[in-house]
């Protein structure tokens, strides 16, 4: 198997890379934290401009039609500079789902303007009872005459706040009753009976609770001809958690970047501290971490499109071996920095939070181990 990456690859991590170096310094992302919106639209539009939006959306729809290890590459850059915009919600996750459920209609009416820029999405698919479960899903829409009402609440929804329509998953009822299959519906953020709680998350960026309370939707607001959403759902999120598991390796990288200059110029008794034997190692055990999460990452891009089983159980193994990876990281630059590490005026604490926000996302890694074995059973 090849790995070296395209010229195009190339030419996109350099691109990505050197506008992440340019754009995301400590005062753009304090300023990003205190902001309501938790984001730039400025910045979102030099996403569209630049054709990251447009990345995985197929060309007939005015995208580039590119995969999951291209996402791949530009989710790692953003992890170096701890981006906020809401990427994943917005593309990896909802256009990925519109792509895979949508009508001809819905696709040519979003995906185009997803792609520039002018439409942000969000997926509200957790719930408070689900506990990581995917196939768990409380909320109801049931069939009425002029087409669905949806009542429920969803936790956890990534940059809802910011979405001008939300993707909402919800157990169909017809005149039979229950029909055992999850539906997905496009819900405009101002429609009627939703009600939005938006909260900063642990790293930056932001997220929502939202109640839908007697919503009431036309009939062409169910995605596709409403059949099972739950294979595409798991899917989206398997490639979801590819995509974070590269943002994390580039929040590690990171990290041990800046630990190691750290301790080339940091003395103590009038050594630096990695003239320390003990420190090297830490040093060594840190870069042999990074190097293992992005093998993981990777795999689980390679993987995005494969068979079901295949697909889940390199998503599953990326992100619980990348978790534990992270914590690691993460601590051993907190404590070798000492006191400072976890103070606002370093900027380590802002990537290790990310990076515990990370590991809680879509499941803790205890889950997906767990997942993992479950799903190596099956095979």
């Amino acid at each position: 198997m090849d790995l070296n990456l395209s010229d195009e690859q190339r030419l996109l991590r350099e691109s990505a890379d050197r506008f992440v170096a340019e754009s995301y310094d400590a005062d753009h992302r304090r300023k990003m934290a205190n902001d309501p919106l938790g984001y730039s639209p400025a910045v979102w539009k030099q996403f569209a401009e630049l054709g990251w939006l447009a990345l995985p959306i197929p060309e007939e729809f005015g995208g580039l039609g590119a995969g999951a290890v291209e996402i791949s590459i530009l989710m790692e850059a953003f992890g170096r500079g701890l981006v906020s915009e809401p990427y994943v919600a917005t593309v990896v996750l909802g256009a990925a789902l519109i792509e895979r459920c949508g009508s001809a209609a819905q696709k040519q009416g979003i995906l185009p303007k997803v792609a520039d820029g002018s439409l942000k999405l969000a997926f509200a698919h957790s719930e408070r009872a689900a506990r990581f479960d995917l196939a768990k899903v409380a909320t109801t829409a049931n069939k009425t005459e002029q087409g669905w009402r949806l009542a429920g609440n969803k936790i956890t929804v990534l940059d809802g706040h910011a979405a001008d329509e939300i993707i909402v998953s919800a157990h169909l009822h017809d005149h039979r009753g229950p029909s055992g299959r999850i539906g997905l519906f496009l819900v405009p953020a101002t429609a009627s009976g939703l009600i939005i709680s938006d909260y900063p998350r642990l790293g930056g960026g932001r997220a929502c609770n939202i109640e839908l309370s007697d919503v009431h939707l036309p009939e062409d607001a169910l995605l596709g001809n409403g059949s099972d959403a739950l294979p595409a759902i798991e899917w989206a999120v398997d490639r979801a958690m590819a995509a974070l598991g590269a943002e994390a390796v580039g929040i590690m990288q990171t990290l041990l970047d800046i630990t190691l200059e750290y301790t080339k110029i940091r003395k103590q008794f009038g050594r630096p501290l990695s003239a320390n034997q003990v420190i090297r190692h830490r040093l060594a055990d840190m870069a042999m971490q990074v190097d293992e999460a992005r093998s993981m990452a990777l795999r689980a891009a390679l993987k995005a499109d494969s068979p079901p089983v295949e697909r889940a159980r390199a998503a599953s193994g990326a992100k619980a071996k990348i978790g534990k990876c992270a914590r690691f990281v993460g601590e051993q630059s907190i404590q070798l920095h000492g006191g400072m590490g976890v103070t606002e005026e370093l900027e380590v604490g802002a990537y290790f939070k990310r990076l515990v926000a990370f590991d809680t996302l879509f499941g803790g890694s205890a889950h997906h181990y767990a997942r993992h074995a479950q799903l190596g059973r099956t095979a």
